[in-house]
Order: structure tokens, then C-alpha cells, then sequence
């Protein structure tokens, strides 16, 4: 089975394979600050989640083997317990992770994260891959995790493009 969807310009998802959902984004940023964004908590709790969402963050140690212990509060005042363990680090280029809802969750499912420079921009890949199709399915159907992904990583896309601004502005004033 093998679906897509778009969710704007720059947004891609597909559904591939039985067990994987891929999203990716064209962000206008430089790759260094697209990682930095996705590996620093203070960057993290202003975008990470589909919109309305927010982010509290327990605690978070990003090296291999780490973890970031989180609850993301929905928009309807449903908390979610998440937890993410950071298995694979290549700066600026690749981050692989395992999500799930605590450390032990069997139902925690597997996303690496590619990070590719296009110029003055970055290509981020988000390919995830579930235990089971039934899982998958389920984060498809019921929790809409390709829109869910897709406005995450606007999300991440507008913040950046704020970062970059005021970098920018940062620079003028300086000169």
C-alpha cells in the first residue's frame, strides 16, 4: 500500500511499505541551524508538534543513549506522555531515534531523521518505521500522524525562519 499526501508547498508524506510513514520538508535554512533546532531543548519547546500543540519538557540529555522525557499538551487539554532515546548522532547529517510513550514502551516506533543541504536550504526526511502495520495504521487513522508530521515540521520550517531572521538583523546592527 503505498499513499501520499502534501500539506503545502514544501511538505511531502507517503505512506511506504507496510510498517513506514516518510514526511519531508524543504525548510529555508542552512543545515546547521535546522539540526541545532532539533538538538537543543530551548529550540525544541517552541515548535516540536502539530499546531495548537505545546511541549514541557522533563528532562533531556541529547548524546547516544540519552533521552528527552516530555509531555505534549494537545489543544483539547489531552497530555501525552512521550519519550524519545537518541540512538544515532552525525552532526549536521542524521539523527536516528526511538518514540514512544516511556523508556520501556514495546510499542515505541523507530524514525531517522536526514538533514540534507540544498544551498541556503535543507531537505529533512523524517522516514518512521512501526512495530506492526496495525501500529502504523493505527498512528495514521487515529492519531493523524502524517498531518500531525507534516505541521510539525512547519512548525519547525517558521521557527527557523525566525531564527534566521533575527541572525540576520543581528548582523546589520552590528555592522
Amino acid at each position: 500500500m503505498a499513499t501520499s499526501s502534501s500539506g503545502g508547498d514544501a511538505a511531502h508524506a507517503a505512506v511506504t511499505a507496510d510498517r513506514e510513514v516518510v514526511i519531508s520538508r524543504v525548510i529555508g535554512a542552512p543545515r546547521e541551524l535546522v539540526f541545532e533546532a532539533f538538538t537543543r531543548v530551548r529550540h525544541l519547546s517552541r515548535w516540536w508538534g502539530p499546531e495548537g500543540f505545546t511541549t514541557t519538557t522533563r528532562s533531556f540529555e541529547f548524546r547516544v543513549g540519552g533521552a528527552w522525557d516530555f509531555v505534549m499538551h494537545g489543544p483539547d487539554g489531552t497530555d501525552y506522555q512521550e519519550w524519545i532515546t537518541w540512538r544515532e548522532i552525525v552532526p549536521p547529517e542524521r539523527i536516528s531515534l526511538l518514540h514512544g510513550e516511556s523508556r520501556d514502551d514495546p510499542n515505541a516506533f523507530e524514525s531517522v531523521l536526514a538533514f540534507e543541504a540544498a544551498g541556503d536550504e535543507t531537505r529533512i526526511v523524517m522516514r518512521t518505521v512501526f512495530p506492526t502495520k496495525e501500529l502504523r495504521d493505527e498512528a495514521v487513522e487515529k492519531y493523524h500522524a502524517i498531518e500531525g508530521g507534516e505541521q510539525t515540521l512547519g512548525n519547525l520550517a517558521a521557527y527557523v525562519a525566525e531564527l534566521a531572521r533575527n541572525e540576520m538583523d543581528l548582523k546589520g546592527a552590528e555592522s
